[in-house]
């Protein structure tokens, strides 16, 4: 059954190159009109180009609709302003798509705390500005769906990434709290967490010879299942040469100490409170809760 996105309208952030562009392409393809939202800058945040035009000329080429748009998501008025001129033209906002990110990797002890903070206001504060824009929208509708782009590395750490990790993992809390809060408004919030070889991935290591099996357009199926009627609300799926699968946040049973535990009982009952084998039956409360 071909899932139908008959008159839906999309912003997708970052979507004038690599993952953000093969997601605006398809579901300009499916018939959603797009907005093809890029800054044009370098994978560090800077410069300026013409990415989101070429992009939504390719769209437009096949038979689309889409309209392209060079605000930063770190601009507050830019983004209302986007938001406004697509309520001008098409009446409504059914998908939005956070896609935008920068990378500015050091170890920890290398990181300027510069670079900390521009790579939290693009990933996580760039996407509150976004949704806090759309979300009234979304609500009067009765009608959204959200997808927040996290990564592996915020799940599970990687070297160098302390600033991009922050931002990917704030992310996945931020999706949590609109989970719950949205869900009557019929707004389901989901996240992806893609590997893929793009130019953000360009010079790290393992990714030099994966441009074929890792290609973003092997992420894009996920994100626009996610954008869908059919989507979940509150998940996590992973995408990475055509694998897609689940992360989750986990509690185990753990062991009742008692109001009159000590740093001691702590000490006795530490493999049973790290021992994470024993969550079976419990994941849905953790996660619904």
């Amino acid at each position: 059954m071909t899932i139908n996105f008959e008159d839906r309208v999309a912003v997708v952030t970052g979507a004038g190159g690599g993952l953000g562009k093969q997601h605006a392409l398809e579901l300009g393809r499916r018939g959603v009109k797009v907005v093809v939202n890029d800054l044009g800058g370098g994978v560090d945040g800077s410069g300026s180009g013409t990415a989101a035009e070429l992009v939504a000329e390719e769209i437009n080429a096949n038979g689309g609709a889409a309209v392209a748009n060079s605000a930063s998501v770190t601009d507050l008025d830019a983004v209302k302003e986007l938001v406004a001129n697509t309520m001008a033209k098409w009446g409504r906002i059914d998908i939005l798509v956070n896609n935008a990110g920068i990378l500015r990797d050091k170890t920890f002890a290398k990181l300027e705390l510069d670079n900390w903070h521009a790579v939290l206001d693009v990933h996580l504060t760039g996407s509150v500005n976004t949704t806090k824009c759309i979300w009234p929208i979304m609500i009067e509708q009765n009608y959204g769906r959200i997808v927040m782009t996290t990564s592996t590395s915020g799940l599970f750490g990687n070297f160098g990434q302390s600033n991009y990790g922050a931002a990917k993992l704030g992310l996945v809390g931020f999706m949590n709290t609109l989970r719950a809060e949205g869900a009557k408004y019929n707004i389901f919030t989901n996240s992806i967490a893609p590997i893929a070889a793009t130019r953000m991935t360009a010079d790290l290591p393992g990714f030099e010879d994966s441009t074929k099996k890792l290609a973003p357009e092997l992420v894009t199926p996920a994100v626009v299942f996610l954008c869908s009627d059919h989507a979940p609300n509150g998940r996590i799926i992973q995408a990475a040469g055509g694998r897609y699968y689940s992360a989750d946040v986990r509690e185990n049973v753990g062991v009742d100490l008692g109001l009159n535990a000590t740093v001691e009982d702590i000490q006795e009952n530490i493999e049973t409170i790290l021992d994470m084998a024993s969550n079976k039956g419990i994941l849905e409360r953790a996660h619904h809760r």
